[in-house]
This record gives C-alpha cells, sequence and structure tokens, in this order.
C-alpha cells in the first residue's frame, strides 16, 4: 500500500495540481492564500482519503494536513495509515502533522452543549490553522448571567466564533456587548421552527449589532478558518 502510494503521488506531480485519478489536489493554495488545502472527508472511501493525505504531505510536509466531517470508517484508516495523528471525533476532524506556533487568539464561545459537535470544528480547525484557541461553552443567552461572567475574557482574544442554534441570538448579544471581530455560526439545533437552522442563520443576518459576519448553517471549517486568519494577522502586528 506504501509503495503504490508513492508511485501515485510521484506520477501526480504536475505544475501545483495532484492529478490521483479521483482527485486533483491544489498544492499550491498554501502559497497563494497561506492556509493548505484542507480535505472535507464526507463522500470519500477510506482508502481515498489515505491517498490524498499521503499526497497532501509529500507536497508540504512543513505543515498539517487537516481533514474535516470524517466518518469513523475514514479515520479508523488514517489512523492505522498515520500513527500519531490527531484527531477529535467530537469535531470529526483529524490533523496529520504538528500544529504551527500559535499566532493570535482566537476564542469559540457556543450557545448549548448541543452546539457543541460546530463549535469543536471550529476549535480544531483555528488551532490546525494557526491560532490560539480558547472555547467556552454553555453561555446562551436563557442564562445570560454566564457569558456576562465571561466579558472581560472575550475582550483580550483577536476574533470570536460565536455558535448557536434556536433562535440565534447570542452573537447579537456579543456584538453588543465586545469590538472584536466576531463571525457567527448558526446551527441545525433546534425545534420545527427552527427549520434546521434557517431561523438561526436569518437572526444572526438580520443582527442589529454591527461587525458580525456570519458563516453557513453549522460551518464551523469556515469560520474556524475565518477567525485563524483574522487572529494571525492582529497577533502578529501585537
Amino acid at each position: 500500500m506504501e509503495a503504490a502510494l508513492s508511485a501515485l503521488t510521484a506520477n501526480a506531480l504536475r505544475g501545483g495540481v495532484h492529478d490521483l485519478g479521483f482527485a486533483r489536489l491544489d498544492t499550491d493554495r498554501a502559497v497563494r492564500t497561506g492556509d493548505a488545502e484542507v480535505v472535507y472527508g464526507a463522500g470519500k472511501t477510506p482508502d481515498q482519503l489515505v491517498a490524498i493525505v499521503h499526497a497532501l504531505r509529500t507536497a508540504h510536509d512543513d505543515r498539517p494536513v487537516l481533514v474535516t466531517r470524517v466518518t469513523a470508517a475514514g479515520l479508523d484508516a488514517l489512523r492505522a495509515a498515520f500513527p500519531g495523528l490527531t484527531d477529535d471525533e467530537r469535531a470529526s476532524c483529524v490533523m496529520v502533522g504538528d500544529a504551527p506556533a500559535p499566532v493570535g487568539r482566537v476564542a469559540v464561545v457556543s450557545a448549548g452543549t448541543s452546539d457543541g459537535p460546530v463549535a469543536a470544528e471550529a476549535a480544531f480547525v483555528a488551532r490546525a490553522s494557526g491560532a490560539e484557541v480558547t472555547r467556552y461553552e454553555d453561555v446562551g443567552v436563557a442564562g445570560i448571567h454566564r457569558l456576562l461572567q465571561i466579558k472581560a475574557e472575550l475582550d483580550d482574544h483577536d476574533c470570536l466564533v460565536v455558535v448557536a442554534g434556536m433562535e440565534g441570538a447570542l452573537p447579537s448579544v456579543v456584538g453588543g456587548l465586545t469590538g472584536v471581530p466576531l463571525v457567527a455560526v448558526p446551527t441545525s439545533v433546534g425545534y420545527g421552527t427552527a427549520f434546521q437552522g434557517l431561523t438561526a442563520l436569518f437572526a444572526m443576518l438580520n443582527s442589529c449589532a454591527p461587525g458580525v459576519a456570519v458563516c453557513n448553517i453549522d460551518n464551523g471549517f469556515g469560520a474556524g478558518l475565518f477567525a485563524a486568519r483574522v487572529a494571525r494577522r492582529a497577533g502578529g502586528n501585537r
């Protein structure tokens, strides 16, 4: 298996694109954007995941390969192929290689425990992308005193990721308490009229608090990477 992967990778190197037949990997993305291509694990077979990660590690062994939305079978295959990887089953994420030294600080703030998987994905991605990450869980507006207790700590970060389902009010409240750049993530958590996250999404898009940007429903990956980029720029200028 290892010899076949090495041969496949060697034959695939073509001007910033690794053509594996079933995937064309963008190995120049890190040069263009500062962040290497990330592997979306859902829908890929375990063998495909292993081959993709092997190719990306070969292309740039100085930075980790990040895989999101990993299935149980995919995780088993990656653990067997890459001993010592870092994974978080709640986040459904894997990192092959060491995380870079952190620059800048990100806080991931989640409304309820049920929002945890999306918040965990955001935190994992932000750390793998080079930011220091702090988690604040279960501080939703139904018990707003919990949020007020950490207000000063939130101010000491370069970017916030605020994750909420139900009515999606938490980002607006946080945005009214601090001037730290904030990206909101609606989750598909909630009863019927939550409409699988649409209610929270619309609430965040219609926030009257300035400085709130919004990611797609359950998109912890997008929020984590955005926050890491903000934090890296801000932290590097301290």
